[in-house]
């Protein structure tokens, strides 16, 4: 990737480890209000990446239902 996109997933990283943390959903939101201020090109790659993120994580959850029932 180059410098935008890893400093955008760095930080949707960190935000949404945050948001898990701490359950405030508006923690993403702000990060993307602060990027969009400066950077509208930072802002959509910290975008992409929570969406890929999120998506990644809903999918795992789906995943690791059989994961667990295949032990049996």
């Amino acid at each position: 990737m180059g410098v935008t996109e890893d400093i955008a997933d760095d930080l949707a990283k960190q935000a949404l480890q945050i948001e898990a943390k701490t359950g405030d959903e508006k923690v993403v939101d702000k990060v993307s209000e602060i990027l969009g201020a400066s950077s509208q090109t930072t802002q959509e790659a910290y975008l992409t990446s929570v969406r890929v993120r999120r998506a990644e994580l809903r999918a795992r959850t789906y995943l690791s239902q059989f994961d667990e029932s295949s032990d049996d």
